[in-house]
């Protein structure tokens, strides 16, 4: 396995907009609090990470119908879809300078009750202390969902079935792919975007 940048340009995963809003005050103060804490540069990115992951909701799981996309409605309203939360993310990495973007698989939205294949997102992290890209997945753990932060053996929250035609991707992209955006922008509740989560990715036409 090989996590790699779309770009050579570092500073295309450090740059801030309308959805990876660092600039926003309640951004800046939780990763203040967060970079304060930490003993390292890894123990902020762990942190952070873990933060999303246990103190963001995912949507479905809290039943929330309100759809979050930037990254500051995701803190403020403590919940958002795995897309979402990998603004969040992002957002709170890039404000103290740590190189961030994104990263998606093909999975089975539910063997059972939804067996369509629909993108799911997550964030690649650039580790200056080892030079290397890792993958880490904020989804929210809950039972059968076990994501956890590593440096060495990657634990994200979905295994990948190539037998079902699921598929892996580890290009790790500077922008959330602008599908996905539209999806997020154009549906007003969950309920109407779970009808119609991306298929396709504008990184992959």
């Amino acid at each position: 396995m090989n996590v790699l940048p779309s770009s050579d340009n570092i500073e295309e995963y450090l740059k801030k907009d309308d959805v990876i809003d660092y600039n926003n005050d309640i951004i800046a103060n939780l990763a203040d609090l967060l970079f304060q804490r930490a003993d390292s540069e890894i123990e902020f990115i762990k942190a952070a990470y873990e933060y999303v992951r246990d103190h963001i909701s995912h949507s479905a799981d809290k039943n929330e119908d309100i759809i979050t996309c930037s990254a500051s409605e995701v803190l403020k309203a403590g919940h958002g879809i795995c897309f979402a939360k990998s603004h969040l993310l992002a957002a709170l990495l890039r404000c103290k300078a740590i190189p961030t973007g994104f990263c998606y698989q093909k999975l089975i939205l539910d063997d059972e009750t939804a067996p369509v294949l629909i993108y799911h997102g997550l964030n690649g992290v650039y580790i200056k202390e080892y030079k290397k890209w890792i993958r880490l997945d904020a989804r929210g753990n809950k039972e059968g969902v076990n994501a956890q932060f590593s440096l060495d053996e990657e634990q994200l929250a979905f295994p990948v079935r190539q037998e079902k035609g699921e598929e892996d991707c580890f290009t790790v992209y500077p922008d959330p792919d602008e599908k996905v955006l539209e999806k997020l922008r154009k549906n007003k509740t969950r309920t109407e975007l779970f009808d119609d989560l991306p298929t396709e990715l504008m990184y992959k036409t």
